[in-house]
């Protein structure tokens, strides 16, 4: 009975997780029309850093000896996920919320890849087979992604470059925490990793521009902020509860949360984002990739 509920609430904080994930990539490019990358990834980062911290200096104030003397590893993480966030909001600035939440699933699928290569972890013929269909399906989506925007083929292609930077620096990112919270509790990590790119960002800012926002872009940027909050506070909980391959599977299907807010959107007249346009093949592409990358990721099944 413990384990049943454990584990439902493991579910419970995987699928929070993926919604936060899912509506990510829709906000930013939203407040994308106000802001620069730069200024967006700056002020996600300093509203999870300062809610954090005013927590943690009222509930449990040893956390923060962190700051003092962060490991190196964790100097490490922190910068991949720094040019992660970057690479992804710049890869959503230069082509689509869905274009761009395809291919950032490569970030789970390298970070599989890195147990077979670096962890001497076995690979079975299940993963081989999903790792073929990623690569199929992503040249499925490519191609056809290619026809729908011809006349933007140098940003689209910009764009995916930035996307595969940022899932390249998540894997690496999640391959030292991995390490990192044997000795350390995850939201304790987070106190540097949110912290650091707060000062590295700070220089490129340009602070004018929020003074010029509407109460809608500011409520938008500040549910960005606490997404990445709760976002991977949630993670960490799904975490404790839930067996990370069964975690990784529920959070790597929130692009079809995006595909339809996207899809909505499009069939209606708003002018505050930029409508995408699906076809049959693209979304059989896209579905390839989520099935390939599910298959990827997925542990074998070890015999007692």
């Amino acid at each position: 009975m413990i384990n049943t509920t454990n584990s439902l609430k493991g579910i419970v904080f995987a699928c929070i997780t993926a919604v936060m994930w899912g509506v990510l990539a829709v906000a930013l490019k939203v407040s994308l029309n106000n802001l620069s990358p730069v200024d967006i990834t700056w002020f996600r980062f300093s509203l999870a850093f300062f809610g954090l911290f005013i927590f943690y200096y009222f509930r449990k104030p040893t956390y923060l000896k962190i700051i003092r003397r962060p490991p190196l590893l964790l100097i490490i993480a922190s910068l991949c996920l720094a040019v992660n966030y970057y690479g992804f909001i710049e890869g959503v600035h230069l082509t689509t919320p869905s274009i761009a939440q395809i291919f950032i699933q490569t970030g789970p699928v390298l970070l599989a890849l890195s147990g077979f290569l670096f962890f001497k972890e076995k690979i079975v013929l299940r993963q081989i087979f999903g790792l073929l269909l990623v690569i199929s399906g992503l040249i499925l989506f490519y191609h056809e992604q290619m026809k729908l925007l011809h006349n933007q083929i140098q940003y689209y292609q910009s764009g995916i470059i930035w996307v595969f930077i940022a899932a390249f620096m998540w894997a690496i990112y999640t391959i030292f925490v991995k390490m990192l919270i044997q000795k350390y509790p995850p939201m304790q990590l987070n106190l540097v990793i949110f912290g650091l790119p707060v000062l590295l960002y700070m220089p490129l800012v340009h602070f004018s521009g929020f003074l010029h926002l509407s109460l809608i872009d500011w409520l938008i940027i500040v549910f960005l902020g606490l997404n990445t909050l709760i976002a991977y506070g949630t993670l960490s909980l799904a975490i404790k509860h839930l067996e990370a391959n069964k975690v990784s599977v529920i959070i790597i299907l929130n692009p079809i949360l995006t595909f339809m807010i996207m899809g909505i959107l499009s069939s209606t007249d708003v002018t505050w984002i930029q409508k995408e346009h699906f076809t049959l093949t693209g979304l059989i592409g896209a579905f390839v990739v989520l099935a390939g990358a599910i298959l990827t990721i997925l542990q074998p099944i070890r015999r007692k």
